[in-house]
Protein backbone atom coordinates (compact mmCIF):
# COMPACT_ATOMS: atom_id res chain seq x y z
CA UNK A 1 0.00 0.00 0.00
CA UNK A 2 1.41 3.38 -1.02
CA UNK A 3 0.91 6.35 1.27
CA UNK A 4 -0.31 9.39 -0.65
CA UNK A 5 1.57 12.64 -0.22
CA UNK A 6 -0.34 15.71 0.83
CA UNK A 7 0.24 18.83 -1.22
CA UNK A 8 2.17 21.42 0.73
CA UNK A 9 0.68 24.86 0.39
CA UNK A 10 3.38 27.49 0.08
CA UNK A 11 2.59 30.66 2.00
CA UNK A 12 4.04 33.80 0.46
CA UNK A 13 5.80 36.11 2.88
CA UNK A 14 3.71 39.11 3.93
CA UNK A 15 4.12 42.27 1.90
CA UNK A 16 4.08 45.81 3.26
CA UNK A 17 3.48 47.47 -0.11
CA UNK A 18 2.59 45.53 -3.29
CA UNK A 19 4.20 48.25 -5.42
CA UNK A 20 7.56 47.34 -3.84
CA UNK A 21 6.95 43.86 -2.47
CA UNK A 22 10.58 43.23 -1.54
CA UNK A 23 11.00 46.44 0.46
CA UNK A 24 10.17 47.06 4.09
CA UNK A 25 10.50 44.75 7.06
CA UNK A 26 8.26 43.39 9.80
CA UNK A 27 8.51 43.11 13.57
CA UNK A 28 10.01 46.44 14.60
CA UNK A 29 9.80 50.20 14.15
CA UNK A 30 12.93 52.33 13.72
CA UNK A 31 13.11 55.73 15.42
CA UNK A 32 16.70 56.74 14.61
CA UNK A 33 19.67 56.01 12.35
CA UNK A 34 23.23 57.06 13.15
CA UNK A 35 25.65 56.60 10.25
CA UNK A 36 29.43 56.95 10.56
CA UNK A 37 30.83 56.57 7.07
CA UNK A 38 33.97 57.09 5.04
CA UNK A 39 33.91 57.46 1.28
CA UNK A 40 36.84 57.50 -1.14
CA UNK A 41 35.72 59.25 -4.33
CA UNK A 42 38.46 58.02 -6.67
CA UNK A 43 37.86 54.33 -5.97
CA UNK A 44 34.15 54.48 -5.07
CA UNK A 45 34.73 52.83 -1.72
CA UNK A 46 32.22 53.21 1.12
CA UNK A 47 32.82 51.87 4.62
CA UNK A 48 31.58 52.50 8.11
CA UNK A 49 28.83 51.65 10.54
CA UNK A 50 25.12 52.16 11.10
CA UNK A 51 23.54 52.23 14.54
CA UNK A 52 19.78 51.77 14.38
CA UNK A 53 17.47 52.43 17.31
CA UNK A 54 14.16 50.59 17.15
CA UNK A 55 11.37 49.04 19.21
CA UNK A 56 9.93 45.59 18.66
CA UNK A 57 6.27 45.37 17.62
CA UNK A 58 5.97 41.69 18.48
CA UNK A 59 8.07 38.98 20.05
CA UNK A 60 11.10 38.97 17.81
CA UNK A 61 14.01 36.58 17.38
CA UNK A 62 14.75 36.96 13.66
CA UNK A 63 14.37 40.04 11.49
CA UNK A 64 15.67 41.67 8.34
CA UNK A 65 16.95 45.02 7.11
CA UNK A 66 17.08 46.23 3.53
CA UNK A 67 20.68 46.36 2.26
CA UNK A 68 22.17 46.11 -1.22
CA UNK A 69 24.11 42.95 -2.03
CA UNK A 70 26.91 45.24 -3.26
CA UNK A 71 27.77 45.99 0.38
CA UNK A 72 29.36 43.37 2.64
CA UNK A 73 28.55 43.16 6.33
CA UNK A 74 31.44 42.31 8.63
CA UNK A 75 29.92 42.67 12.09
CA UNK A 76 26.47 42.86 13.69
CA UNK A 77 25.30 43.28 17.25
CA UNK A 78 21.86 43.64 18.79
CA UNK A 79 21.74 45.36 22.20
CA UNK A 80 25.47 44.80 22.44
CA UNK A 81 25.31 41.04 21.86
CA UNK A 82 26.43 39.16 18.78
CA UNK A 83 23.58 37.38 16.98
CA UNK A 84 23.51 33.63 16.42
CA UNK A 85 24.13 34.39 12.78
CA UNK A 86 23.64 36.99 10.07
CA UNK A 87 23.76 36.79 6.31
CA UNK A 88 23.10 39.03 3.31
CA UNK A 89 21.10 37.85 0.31
CA UNK A 90 18.45 39.14 -2.05
CA UNK A 91 18.83 42.73 -0.91
CA UNK A 92 18.24 41.81 2.75
CA UNK A 93 20.42 41.53 5.84
CA UNK A 94 19.01 38.57 7.81
CA UNK A 95 19.70 38.56 11.56
CA UNK A 96 18.91 35.81 14.08
CA UNK A 97 19.30 36.68 17.77
CA UNK A 98 20.22 34.30 20.56
CA UNK A 99 16.96 34.96 22.40
CA UNK A 100 13.67 36.50 21.40
CA UNK A 101 12.92 40.04 22.50
CA UNK A 102 9.39 40.64 23.82
CA UNK A 103 7.01 43.06 22.14
CA UNK A 104 7.77 46.66 23.11
CA UNK A 105 11.45 46.01 23.79
CA UNK A 106 14.12 48.54 22.88
CA UNK A 107 16.51 47.31 20.22
CA UNK A 108 19.82 48.85 19.18
CA UNK A 109 21.27 47.28 16.03
CA UNK A 110 24.88 48.02 15.10
CA UNK A 111 26.11 47.04 11.63
CA UNK A 112 29.62 47.42 10.25
CA UNK A 113 29.76 47.20 6.47
CA UNK A 114 31.53 48.37 3.35
CA UNK A 115 32.01 47.87 -0.34
CA UNK A 116 31.60 49.47 -3.72
CA UNK A 117 28.10 50.94 -3.75
CA UNK A 118 26.12 50.80 -6.95
CA UNK A 119 22.72 51.77 -8.24
CA UNK A 120 19.70 49.52 -7.70
CA UNK A 121 17.83 48.52 -10.83
CA UNK A 122 14.08 49.09 -10.77
CA UNK A 123 11.02 49.53 -12.98
CA UNK A 124 11.79 53.24 -13.01
CA UNK A 125 15.46 53.11 -13.94
CA UNK A 126 18.50 52.97 -11.70
CA UNK A 127 18.09 54.52 -8.24
CA UNK A 128 20.23 55.12 -5.19
CA UNK A 129 23.96 55.79 -4.79
CA UNK A 130 25.37 57.12 -8.07
CA UNK A 131 28.89 58.10 -9.09
CA UNK A 132 29.21 61.42 -10.91
CA UNK A 133 32.15 62.48 -13.06
CA UNK A 134 33.78 63.82 -9.90
CA UNK A 135 31.64 63.08 -6.90
CA UNK A 136 28.45 61.37 -5.79
CA UNK A 137 24.74 61.88 -5.56
CA UNK A 138 22.07 59.76 -3.90
CA UNK A 139 18.65 59.67 -5.57
CA UNK A 140 16.72 57.40 -3.24
CA UNK A 141 13.16 57.46 -4.61
CA UNK A 142 11.51 55.04 -4.30
CA UNK A 143 13.78 52.20 -3.07
CA UNK A 144 17.38 53.40 -3.28
CA UNK A 145 18.25 53.98 0.39
CA UNK A 146 19.53 50.44 0.83
CA UNK A 147 22.20 51.12 -1.80
CA UNK A 148 24.24 52.89 0.90
CA UNK A 149 22.98 51.98 4.39
CA UNK A 150 20.99 49.20 6.10
CA UNK A 151 17.45 50.35 6.74
CA UNK A 152 13.74 49.71 6.79
CA UNK A 153 13.27 51.20 3.32
CA UNK A 154 9.64 52.18 3.08
CA UNK A 155 8.06 55.66 3.08
CA UNK A 156 5.85 54.97 6.09
CA UNK A 157 8.92 54.13 8.23
CA UNK A 158 10.10 57.59 9.29
CA UNK A 159 12.99 58.25 11.66
CA UNK A 160 15.53 60.88 12.69
CA UNK A 161 19.08 60.73 11.31
CA UNK A 162 22.62 61.64 12.23
CA UNK A 163 24.99 61.28 9.29
CA UNK A 164 28.76 61.54 9.70
CA UNK A 165 30.63 61.32 6.42
CA UNK A 166 34.40 61.54 5.94
CA UNK A 167 35.80 62.17 2.47
CA UNK A 168 38.81 63.78 0.82
CA UNK A 169 39.22 67.40 1.91
CA UNK A 170 38.84 69.11 -1.49
CA UNK A 171 35.25 67.86 -1.68
CA UNK A 172 32.14 69.39 -0.18
CA UNK A 173 29.87 66.80 1.45
CA UNK A 174 26.21 67.52 2.06
CA UNK A 175 23.59 65.43 3.85
CA UNK A 176 20.18 66.20 5.32
CA UNK A 177 19.65 68.51 8.24
CA UNK A 178 21.83 70.87 10.24
CA UNK A 179 25.61 70.82 9.83
CA UNK A 180 26.83 70.20 13.39
CA UNK A 181 30.55 70.07 12.68
CA UNK A 182 33.20 70.04 9.97
CA UNK A 183 36.65 68.78 10.94
CA UNK A 184 39.67 68.37 8.68
CA UNK A 185 42.48 65.95 9.49
CA UNK A 186 45.16 64.21 7.43
CA UNK A 187 43.68 65.13 4.07
CA UNK A 188 40.17 64.05 5.04
CA UNK A 189 37.25 66.16 6.22
CA UNK A 190 34.50 64.78 8.44
CA UNK A 191 31.07 66.35 8.12
CA UNK A 192 28.34 65.66 10.70
CA UNK A 193 24.67 66.40 10.01
CA UNK A 194 21.59 66.04 12.19
CA UNK A 195 18.12 65.59 10.69
CA UNK A 196 15.79 65.79 13.68
CA UNK A 197 12.45 65.73 11.89
CA UNK A 198 11.06 62.25 11.09
CA UNK A 199 12.17 61.40 7.56
CA UNK A 200 11.48 58.56 5.14
CA UNK A 201 14.60 56.65 4.14
CA UNK A 202 14.18 57.42 0.42
CA UNK A 203 14.45 61.15 1.25
CA UNK A 204 17.85 60.78 2.93
CA UNK A 205 20.66 61.85 0.63
CA UNK A 206 24.37 62.32 0.28
CA UNK A 207 25.90 64.80 -2.17
CA UNK A 208 29.67 65.03 -2.69
CA UNK A 209 31.41 67.26 -5.22
CA UNK A 210 33.70 70.18 -5.90
CA UNK A 211 31.12 72.58 -4.56
CA UNK A 212 30.91 75.91 -2.80
CA UNK A 213 28.09 76.88 -0.49
CA UNK A 214 26.42 80.28 -0.55
CA UNK A 215 23.50 81.79 1.26
CA UNK A 216 20.55 83.02 -0.75
CA UNK A 217 18.40 86.01 0.17
CA UNK A 218 16.95 85.72 3.68
CA UNK A 219 13.20 85.41 3.50
CA UNK A 220 12.03 83.95 6.81
CA UNK A 221 13.48 80.54 5.88
CA UNK A 222 17.20 79.83 5.60
CA UNK A 223 17.98 79.12 1.94
CA UNK A 224 21.35 77.97 0.60
CA UNK A 225 22.89 76.84 -2.66
CA UNK A 226 25.63 74.24 -3.04
CA UNK A 227 27.16 74.19 -6.53
CA UNK A 228 30.35 74.47 -8.62
CA UNK A 229 31.70 78.00 -8.61
CA UNK A 230 31.58 78.30 -12.41
CA UNK A 231 27.77 77.92 -12.37
CA UNK A 232 27.18 80.73 -9.89
CA UNK A 233 26.34 83.36 -12.51
CA UNK A 234 23.76 81.16 -14.21
CA UNK A 235 22.36 80.18 -10.84
CA UNK A 236 21.73 83.79 -9.86
CA UNK A 237 19.48 84.14 -12.90
CA UNK A 238 17.86 80.71 -13.14
CA UNK A 239 17.13 80.27 -9.43
CA UNK A 240 16.85 83.95 -8.58
CA UNK A 241 13.11 83.89 -7.91
CA UNK A 242 13.26 80.99 -5.49
CA UNK A 243 12.92 83.21 -2.38
CA UNK A 244 9.68 84.60 -3.83
CA UNK A 245 8.50 81.03 -4.43
CA UNK A 246 9.20 80.21 -0.81
CA UNK A 247 7.23 83.26 0.34
CA UNK A 248 4.25 82.28 -1.84
CA UNK A 249 4.24 78.64 -0.78
CA UNK A 250 4.45 79.52 2.91
CA UNK A 251 1.44 81.77 2.38
CA UNK A 252 -0.55 79.13 0.49
CA UNK A 253 0.59 75.87 2.13
CA UNK A 254 1.49 76.93 5.66
CA UNK A 255 4.83 77.22 7.50
CA UNK A 256 7.89 75.66 5.90
CA UNK A 257 8.07 72.26 7.64
CA UNK A 258 11.81 72.09 8.50
CA UNK A 259 13.75 74.06 11.08
CA UNK A 260 17.02 73.69 9.15
CA UNK A 261 15.92 75.50 6.01
CA UNK A 262 16.22 74.58 2.35
CA UNK A 263 19.25 73.84 0.18
CA UNK A 264 19.51 73.51 -3.58
CA UNK A 265 22.36 71.42 -5.02
CA UNK A 266 23.45 71.83 -8.64
CA UNK A 267 25.79 69.09 -9.81
CA UNK A 268 28.53 69.56 -12.39
CA UNK A 269 26.90 66.78 -14.42
CA UNK A 270 23.69 66.93 -16.42
CA UNK A 271 20.72 65.14 -14.84
CA UNK A 272 17.69 63.84 -16.69
CA UNK A 273 15.34 65.12 -14.00
CA UNK A 274 15.79 66.99 -10.72
CA UNK A 275 14.91 65.18 -7.51
CA UNK A 276 13.80 65.93 -4.01
CA UNK A 277 15.24 64.98 -0.64
CA UNK A 278 14.30 66.13 2.86
CA UNK A 279 15.22 69.82 2.95
CA UNK A 280 17.25 69.50 -0.26
CA UNK A 281 16.60 69.53 -4.01
CA UNK A 282 19.15 68.34 -6.57
CA UNK A 283 19.44 69.74 -10.09
CA UNK A 284 21.87 69.10 -12.93
CA UNK A 285 24.09 71.61 -14.70
CA UNK A 286 21.61 71.44 -17.60
CA UNK A 287 18.99 73.01 -15.31
CA UNK A 288 21.33 75.92 -14.65
CA UNK A 289 22.16 77.23 -18.14
CA UNK A 290 21.26 80.90 -17.76
CA UNK A 291 18.00 80.55 -19.70
CA UNK A 292 15.63 80.22 -16.70
CA UNK A 293 14.04 77.26 -18.46
CA UNK A 294 13.70 75.06 -15.38
CA UNK A 295 11.64 77.39 -13.21
CA UNK A 296 8.57 75.14 -13.11
CA UNK A 297 10.84 72.30 -11.92
CA UNK A 298 12.31 74.57 -9.26
CA UNK A 299 8.80 75.27 -8.00
CA UNK A 300 7.90 71.58 -8.18
CA UNK A 301 10.86 70.42 -6.07
CA UNK A 302 10.34 73.15 -3.49
CA UNK A 303 6.66 72.20 -3.11
CA UNK A 304 7.68 68.62 -2.33
CA UNK A 305 9.01 69.84 1.02
CA UNK A 306 5.35 70.09 2.06
CA UNK A 307 3.78 67.48 -0.21
CA UNK A 308 5.76 64.25 -0.18
CA UNK A 309 8.56 65.01 2.24
CA UNK A 310 6.63 66.26 5.27
CA UNK A 311 3.25 64.73 4.41
CA UNK A 312 4.26 61.40 2.91
CA UNK A 313 2.14 58.72 1.24
CA UNK A 314 1.81 55.70 3.51
CA UNK A 315 1.83 53.42 0.46
CA UNK A 316 3.12 54.15 -3.02
CA UNK A 317 -0.32 53.76 -4.58
CA UNK A 318 -1.13 57.17 -3.08
CA UNK A 319 1.72 58.92 -4.88
CA UNK A 320 -0.65 61.46 -6.45
CA UNK A 321 -0.60 63.07 -2.98
CA UNK A 322 3.05 63.91 -3.76
CA UNK A 323 3.17 64.54 -7.47
CA UNK A 324 -0.26 65.98 -8.15
CA UNK A 325 0.24 68.56 -5.41
CA UNK A 326 3.77 69.48 -6.51
CA UNK A 327 2.60 69.78 -10.12
CA UNK A 328 -0.27 72.04 -9.06
CA UNK A 329 2.26 74.19 -7.18
CA UNK A 330 3.97 74.80 -10.54
CA UNK A 331 0.71 76.22 -11.87
CA UNK A 332 0.20 78.34 -8.74
CA UNK A 333 3.67 79.82 -9.12
CA UNK A 334 3.03 80.54 -12.79
CA UNK A 335 -0.25 82.25 -11.88
CA UNK A 336 1.45 84.33 -9.20
CA UNK A 337 4.51 85.31 -11.24
CA UNK A 338 2.77 86.60 -14.34
CA UNK A 339 2.72 83.44 -16.45
CA UNK A 340 -0.27 81.34 -17.42
CA UNK A 341 -2.99 81.05 -14.80
CA UNK A 342 -3.68 77.72 -13.12
CA UNK A 343 -6.90 77.53 -15.12
CA UNK A 344 -5.01 78.02 -18.40
CA UNK A 345 -2.55 75.28 -17.47
CA UNK A 346 -5.42 73.03 -16.42
CA UNK A 347 -7.10 73.41 -19.80
CA UNK A 348 -3.81 72.92 -21.62
CA UNK A 349 -3.02 69.65 -19.87
CA UNK A 350 -6.62 68.50 -19.93
CA UNK A 351 -6.41 68.35 -23.71
CA UNK A 352 -3.28 66.23 -23.46
CA UNK A 353 -4.87 63.86 -20.97
CA UNK A 354 -8.03 63.58 -23.04
CA UNK A 355 -5.88 62.45 -25.98
CA UNK A 356 -3.85 59.97 -23.89
CA UNK A 357 -4.71 56.34 -23.08
CA UNK A 358 -7.70 56.24 -20.71
CA UNK A 359 -6.39 53.41 -18.54
CA UNK A 360 -4.88 55.16 -15.52
CA UNK A 361 -6.57 54.97 -12.12
CA UNK A 362 -5.18 57.92 -10.21
CA UNK A 363 -5.82 56.48 -6.75
CA UNK A 364 -4.02 53.24 -7.68
CA UNK A 365 -1.99 53.64 -10.89
CA UNK A 366 0.03 50.45 -10.46
CA UNK A 367 3.78 50.23 -9.85
CA UNK A 368 4.85 50.60 -13.48
CA UNK A 369 2.82 53.79 -13.92
CA UNK A 370 3.31 55.47 -10.57
CA UNK A 371 5.75 57.96 -12.09
CA UNK A 372 3.79 58.33 -15.32
CA UNK A 373 3.28 61.98 -16.26
CA UNK A 374 -0.46 61.35 -16.26
CA UNK A 375 -0.32 60.85 -12.48
CA UNK A 376 1.25 64.30 -12.13
CA UNK A 377 -1.11 66.11 -14.48
CA UNK A 378 -4.33 64.30 -13.55
CA UNK A 379 -3.47 64.82 -9.89
CA UNK A 380 -3.01 68.55 -10.46
CA UNK A 381 -6.26 68.70 -12.44
CA UNK A 382 -8.09 66.95 -9.61
CA UNK A 383 -6.93 69.68 -7.23
CA UNK A 384 -7.89 72.40 -9.71
CA UNK A 385 -11.42 70.98 -10.07
CA UNK A 386 -11.66 70.80 -6.28
CA UNK A 387 -10.50 74.43 -6.02
CA UNK A 388 -13.19 75.51 -8.46
CA UNK A 389 -15.83 73.51 -6.59
CA UNK A 390 -15.12 74.81 -3.08
CA UNK A 391 -13.55 78.20 -3.82
CA UNK A 392 -10.12 79.65 -3.11
CA UNK A 393 -10.68 80.45 0.56
CA UNK A 394 -11.77 76.93 1.45
CA UNK A 395 -9.24 75.29 -0.90
CA UNK A 396 -6.16 76.95 0.56
CA UNK A 397 -7.50 76.56 4.11
CA UNK A 398 -7.78 72.84 3.32
CA UNK A 399 -4.18 72.66 2.08
CA UNK A 400 -2.91 74.36 5.23
CA UNK A 401 -4.98 72.06 7.41
CA UNK A 402 -3.58 69.09 5.46
CA UNK A 403 0.07 70.11 5.88
CA UNK A 404 -0.47 70.88 9.59
CA UNK A 405 -2.50 67.82 10.52
CA UNK A 406 -0.14 65.33 8.83
CA UNK A 407 3.12 67.23 9.31
CA UNK A 408 6.06 64.79 9.38
CA UNK A 409 3.60 61.93 9.15
CA UNK A 410 2.04 59.66 6.55
CA UNK A 411 -1.35 59.70 4.91
CA UNK A 412 -3.53 58.01 2.30
CA UNK A 413 -6.02 59.28 -0.25
CA UNK A 414 -9.00 58.70 2.07
CA UNK A 415 -7.37 61.02 4.62
CA UNK A 416 -7.38 63.84 2.09
CA UNK A 417 -10.86 63.25 0.73
CA UNK A 418 -12.19 62.94 4.26
CA UNK A 419 -10.57 66.20 5.31
CA UNK A 420 -11.81 67.96 2.18
CA UNK A 421 -15.40 67.13 3.14
CA UNK A 422 -15.05 69.62 6.00
CA UNK A 423 -14.46 72.42 3.49
CA UNK A 424 -17.30 71.69 1.09
CA UNK A 425 -20.98 72.69 1.32
CA UNK A 426 -22.05 69.66 -0.71
CA UNK A 427 -20.88 66.11 -1.25
CA UNK A 428 -17.65 65.71 -3.22
CA UNK A 429 -18.26 62.03 -3.95
CA UNK A 430 -18.93 62.62 -7.65
CA UNK A 431 -15.66 64.53 -7.99
CA UNK A 432 -13.60 61.81 -6.34
CA UNK A 433 -15.38 59.03 -8.22
CA UNK A 434 -14.68 60.73 -11.55
CA UNK A 435 -11.11 61.88 -11.01
CA UNK A 436 -9.64 59.37 -8.54
CA UNK A 437 -11.55 56.13 -8.93
CA UNK A 438 -12.42 55.99 -12.66
CA UNK A 439 -10.05 55.66 -15.59
CA UNK A 440 -11.77 57.83 -18.27
CA UNK A 441 -10.81 61.49 -18.07
CA UNK A 442 -14.02 63.25 -16.97
CA UNK A 443 -15.31 66.51 -18.35
CA UNK A 444 -13.52 69.58 -17.02
CA UNK A 445 -15.86 71.57 -14.84
CA UNK A 446 -16.40 75.26 -15.57
CA UNK A 447 -15.59 77.74 -12.81
CA UNK A 448 -18.61 78.29 -10.59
Amino acid sequence: MTRSKKAVKMVAPPVIDPYLPENGNFGYRVSRYELELEYKVAINRLSGSATITAVTLASLRTFTLDLSDALSVTKVSVNGRRPVHFRSSGGKLHIAMQEALPAGAAMTIAVRYGGTPRLIRSYWGDVGFEELSNGVLVAGQPNGASSWFPCDDHPSAKASFRIQISTESPYYALANGELLSRRARAGMTTWTYEQAEPTSTYLVTLQIGMYDKRRMAKNGVQMHAVLPDHLRGNFEHDFGRQPQMMKLFVKLFGPYPLSTGYTVVVTDDDLEIPLEAQGISIFGANHCDGQRGAERLIAHELAHQWFGNSVTAKRWRHIWLHEGFACYAEWLWSEHSGGNTADEWARHYYERLANSPQDLLLADPGPRDMFDDRVYKRGALTLHVLRQRIGDESFFALLQDWTTRYRHGTAVTDDFTGLAANYAHESLRDLWDAWLYSTPVPALESPS
